[in-house]
């Protein structure tokens, strides 16, 4: 079976954890728990493309690409970048993020998640920044891990495109 390693990348408290245990456990819980180092949480998907083993690499919050470890990023064959839609300064972050994994791994396919949908009265991302984004090629969700909105399709996204990339 193909195995694949995805790194979720993101600034601290914004769902990376949260969105892992959603998407492997069908679980959420509101007590935050800080990712010290990496976690790497295993599970098996099925896409059009085939059957593949996700290995995905929990990486802790990182606030600038210099916190950003090569290390752990090294033989990712893709990643899911994760905002937190009520803190906009976290979106910026992430820009700055992907930059630097690109500069790690090279052009591998990702998606920018923009996480916490369910916070509706808090939001800060503007429409027309993800716009802006998907102007550019990329492909941004809005995900909920607390209600699972978006959980599964931005996984299994991820997992088609890296199995097409994989599959040549």
């Amino acid at each position: 079976m193909i195995q694949k390693k995805v790194c979720m990348i993101g600034s601290f408290a914004v769902g990376k954890t949260s969105l892992v245990r959603r998407f492997v456990e069908s679980i959420y819980s509101d007590k935050y728990h800080t990712t010290v180092g990496v976690k790497v949480d295993k599970k098996v998907v099925n896409t059009p493309a085939g059957e593949a083993t996700l290995l995905l690499w929990d990486i802790e919050g990182a606030e600038s690409e210099h916190d950003l470890r090569k290390s752990y990023l090294r033989g990712a064959s893709g990643y899911l970048l994760v905002a937190d839609g009520t803190r906009s300064d976290t979106l910026y972050k992430a820009l700055s993020l992907q930059t630097r994994a690109e500069e790690a791994v090279g052009t591998v396919p990702f998606l920018l998640l923009l996480n916490k949908a369910d916070l509706t009265q808090s939001w800060q991302i503007q429409e027309r920044e993800m716009d802006a984004l998907r102007q550019k090629s990329w492909t941004v969700l809005t995900t909920s891990a607390k209600s699972g909105q978006g959980v599964e399709e931005a996984f299994l996204r991820l997992a088609q495109s890296m199995m097409e990339d994989h599959n040549g």
